[in-house]
Order: structure tokens, then C-alpha cells, then sequence
């Protein structure tokens, strides 16, 4: 097969029985909490995101994000100089979050029994069977970043069971995704489904530079690339296109320093981010030079 070949292969998205099980994930985490005494006397939201709400899930990409909120508790962080705090008059929620996940914990346990479910640092493995895939469940409150009194962005965050407040933007990172994929005539998601396949294969083959390299840093790398990487008529010269721009762009720190995560609230490469410049850069070179482009 030519590269072409391949890539259009690779460009396609989840199957029907892939969605399916993905469906039945979530459905079963929402029939845990409906069951649960105490969880179902919560306003709670069960939705999916990353990569599978984008349908930008390849079939090694084994899992599933489910995230439990609830809606009636938050977390918050104020732009500098706020003052006075809008929140101050707000009391604190009946339920903490650490007794909110240890509810959770013990709902999943108690309908799916413990082999079926694992406790991490971030989230929950519920383990897939036949009927579904395996779903990492995040519980969460929801979260705000307040830039005046009355103006906020509206996320979620959650706590680590060692004390590290984690917050993100699925609706942003969605709404933004979908925008993108409609302006380039529907390439943008197939060039990440195309460039997570690539991924996966140079992992296949011991490459060490696509090794640790997430999902969602490859999204937001293609998301990095202009909209006019995608408007080529093959899928070569759009993976070729959109790795010429991001490798000549994470060559330093100083050209991809204001480049931000799908969701435009959160920079790429900052602090606190669990993949880095060079990192990504390495992953690039080693992509464009595995598939010979000059």
C-alpha cells in the first residue's frame, strides 16, 4: 500500500460497534448512580469527553473519559487583582469532594463489583467486558475561573487522591473542535486520527520519540496548524502540511509560546503540563522523517 493508501485507511473514524460499547459505558455509570441511595439525591451530569467525544478515538485508544460532575459544587480561581472575591459569600458545599469521590467509589463497587473497577490517583478503571469498553471515570465538581465579579469560564476539576487540584475545559475543547473540523471541510479530525495511527505504529516499531506522547497532544498540535494546512486534495499533503508547521514551529520555545490546547483557555506548553516542547517536537521529527518527507 502507498502511504495514501494508508492514511485514508487511517483517517476514518470509530466503527458503529465501537460507538456502540461507548454508549453502553456511559449508560452503565449513569445506571450505578441512579441505583446509589446517596448519589442519586445529587444534581449530577454523566457525560463523555476527550478523544471519544470528538470521534477522534482510534481502535488503540482503549478507553473511554466519562466524567461524573456535580453541578451543584465548584471549584474556582480568580484573575489577578479580583477583588473582592465573588464567592466569599457563597458556603461551602454539602459534601467535600474527597467524601463525593469515595461515594462514587463505593456505588461502582457495590453494582460492579471490586474486580470490575480499579482506583487510581485521578480517576476510576471500570473494566471493560462484551458489552462495553473500558472507561476511565473522573468524578468532578465543576470549575470557574472568575476574570470580574460577574464574568466566568465554566470548566471542571477534581482532586487527586494525593491533594492536586486538576482542572479542564471539555465543553470548550468540544465546541472548538467541531468549529475547526467544519472549516476545513472535515479534515481537521481525520489529519489526528491519521497522526495517531502514525503514532501508534512508530510505538509498534521501538521508536522511542512517540513513546509517552497523549492523545490530546497530538489534537492540540493539529490544532496549532492554520486551517490552510487542510486544504489539500490528498491526505499526504495535509499530514505533511500540518508536521511541516508544528516541527518548524516547536523548534523553540519563543515560536509556540502562546500556543494553546483545543480548548484556547489553557497554553500548551507551560508549566504544569505533563508532556514538553522538545518532547513534542522530537515526536514530530521522528513522524515526518519515518514517512520520508523532504
Amino acid at each position: 500500500m502507498s502511504w495514501e493508501d494508508t492514511f485514508t485507511s487511517w483517517s476514518q473514524g470509530p466503527s458503529a460497534t465501537e460507538d456502540s460499547k461507548c454508549q453502553n459505558a456511559e449508560n452503565v455509570i449513569s445506571d450505578v448512580l441512579k441505583n446509589d441511595s446517596a448519589l442519586s439525591k445529587l444534581p449530577i451530569k454523566v457525560f463523555t469527553q476527550g478523544s471519544y467525544r470528538a470521534r477522534t478515538n482510534v481502535r488503540q485508544d482503549s478507553d473511554v473519559d466519562i466524567c461524573i460532575l456535580r453541578t451543584d459544587a465548584f471549584f474556582y480561581d480568580l484573575a489577578p487583582n479580583l477583588t473582592p472575591n465573588p464567592t466569599s459569600h457563597l458556603s461551602a458545599p454539602s459534601i467535600l469532594f474527597p467524601e463525593f469521590k469515595n461515594l462514587v467509589h463505593a456505588a461502582l463497587v457495590m453494582e460492579l463489583g471490586s474486580k470490575g473497577v480499579t482506583r487510581g490517583n485521578k480517576a476510576f478503571d471500570v473494566h471493560a467486558n462484551t458489552y462495553r469498553i473500558d472507561a476511565d471515570v473522573v468524578p468532578a465538581f465543576e470549575y470557574r475561573y472568575y476574570w470580574t465579579a460577574d464574568r466566568f469560564n465554566t470548566g471542571v476539576a477534581f482532586l487527586t487522591d494525593t491533594g492536586v487540584r486538576i482542572h479542564n475545559w471539555p465543553e470548550q475543547t468540544h465546541v472548538n473542535g467541531v468549529a475547526k473540523h467544519d472549516r476545513t471541510s472535515r479534515k481537521y479530525k481525520r489529519a489526528i486520527r491519521i497522526l495517531k495511527r502514525l503514532r501508534n505504529h512508530l510505538q509498534d516499531e521501538k521508536i522511542a520519540a512517540a513513546d509517552d506522547i497523549g492523545s490530546f497532544l497530538i489534537e492540540s498540535l493539529v490544532w496549532n496548524a492554520p486551517d490552510s494546512a487542510f486544504a489539500h486534495n490528498t491526505y499526504t499533503a495535509i499530514l505533511r502540511s500540518v508536521l511541516a508547521h508544528t516541527f518548524n514551529n516547536t523548534l523553540n520555545d519563543e515560536t509556540c509560546k502562546d500556543w494553546a490546547e483545543v480548548n484556547e483557555l489553557k497554553y500548551l506548553f507551560r508549566s504544569n503540563q505533563p508532556w514538553t516542547r522538545p518532547q513534542a517536537h522530537d515526536f514530530l521529527s521522528a513522524a515526518w522523517d519515518y514517512v520520508g518527507f523532504q
